[in-house]
């Protein structure tokens, strides 16, 4: 599973809890026309069961459930769900149009649920058994969390099976990795989807995921996010003892840094989306706005993102999809690099303040990346000596500029405060 860093679209940092059928549809027939580049998930966050995602509460949001308590579309935002169809009819639509299809779910089981002690499907459990209602999530107040026990291991049975036979590729679980950190449920669910037969990717969210979880949660999830939520925000220092909510993007260079020798074939550490474009109608965090990244900030982030071996999975509203964003997003140079090299190091040989990775792919005809960031609010310059002396019938080139380089031995490096170069040796 998830042989290479995902690329893809998630609606959360547009949309928030809003999205509809319709506007989920226009989304991707946008992607589909950047499906050459690589792109290749559609996915669907938080509040698609919801009557009215506006309403604030559970009571009021109207959560919609089957007979046997699991989240089911809210037809007045999904109608093709009718007839009990789920959301398998926009599952096939994505799928004939070649993409994966992907949901968001807040682990545990739904308070009402288990208020109803509804039957769990397949087994001679109700709802009550497999709940823990001691447990729930610190910042969502949707759902119990669930037991360690028979009947757990039952509720996620009966869930991920549903979802299963709609034709989801792809599951992002929240509250999960980190604050909580919550191995029982992880291990339940990955066992869950093994059952389904169905090749699933599990995305954990939100983190951080301590570093001394790596090895264990690699063994169930194909990703796992390594911060709090990501926005478009440059720098956000958490004070002791507070949330680094939301994590900036000064920050995600020490954090990928970290994770990178975690990062292999059916492994991602998970830096989160990329806050690029329009982040609109309803965003996850704030007002409607085009994102706060400058061209420099916004080039380096999906330069980071993508030599740092993350997911590369966009928030921005496609079908508002300005030029600039455009072609970040279709840049076959840099979305290859994400997908073939194969370890990748950070270097602060030039001081805390200029960031340099260098990444390699396999094969017989390596290629060697190198990219040079400036993290500070100051304009710098500095001689970039190439890691290897490259052979003198080696092509140079500068992967945004598409300009090739000439100098053999060491580049000459200005750069704005923020910004970064790229380069490919091969």
């Amino acid at each position: 599973m998830a042989p290479t860093p995902p690329l893809g679209w998630n609606s959360w940092d547009s949309y928030g809890l809003t999205i509809d059928e319709a506007q989920f549809k226009a989304n991707v027939e946008v992607l589909a026309s950047l499906k050459e580049y690589g792109w290749q998930y559609a996915v669907i966050d938080e509040g698609w069961y919801m009557q009215d995602p506006f309403g604030g509460d559970v009571a009021k949001e109207k959560f919609v459930y089957d007979s046997n308590g699991r989240l089911i579309p809210a037809l007045n935002r999904f109608p093709d769900a009718a007839n009990g169809a789920g959301l398998k009819p926009l599952a096939d639509w994505v799928h004939a149009k070649g993409f994966k299809f992907g949901i968001h779910l807040i682990r545990g089981i739904p308070r009402e649920s288990v208020n109803a002690n509804m039957p769990i499907a397949g087994s001679s459990f109700a709802a009550g058994e497999a709940a823990d209602t001691t447990d729930v999530c610190p910042w969502n107040q949707d759902n119990y969390g669930i037991r360690d026990n028979a009947a757990g291991q039952a509720w996620y049975d009966s869930m991920i099976a549903l979802y299963a036979g709609w034709g989801i590729d792809f599951l992002k679980v929240d509250c999960i990795a980190d604050h909580p950190y919550k191995i029982s449920e992880i291990q339940q669910i990955a066992r869950a989807i093994q059952k389904t037969g169905r090749p699933i990717v599990l995305s954990l969210s939100p983190g951080p995921t301590q570093l001394s979880h790596a090895e264990e949660v690699g063994q169930y999830a194909q990703m796992w996010r390594i911060s709090d939520d990501h926005w478009d925000v440059w720098s956000h220092e958490a004070k002791p003892g507070q949330s680094e909510f939301p994590l900036g993007l000064r920050q995600a260079f020490d954090r990928l840094a970290e994770w990178e020798r975690y990062a292999k074939p059916g492994n991602w550490p998970d830096e989160d989306m990329l806050p690029l474009g329009y982040l609109g109608p309803h965003p996850g965090l704030g007002d409607a706005r085009q994102s706060r990244f400058t061209e420099d900030e916004a080039r380096s982030e999906f330069t980071l993102w993508a030599i740092g071996r993350s997911p590369l999975i966009l928030g921005a509203n496609l079908t508002k999809l300005d030029d600039f964003t455009r072609s970040l997003i279709t840049n076959r140079d840099v979305i290859e690099m994400n997908q073939t090299v194969t370890q990748a190091s950070e270097s602060r040989s030039h001081g805390p303040d200029v960031r340099i990775w260098t990444a390699t792919t396999g094969g017989e005809h390596t290629k060697i990346y190198v990219a040079v960031f400036n993290i500070s609010d100051h304009p710098t310059e500095l001689t970039l000596n190439w890691p290897i002396s490259p052979n003198p019938r080696a092509h140079i080139l500068d992967l945004w500029s598409h300009q090739p380089v000439s100098s053999r031995k060491a580049a000459q490096i200005k750069l704005a405060p923020h910004a970064c170069r790229l380069f490919r040796m091969d």
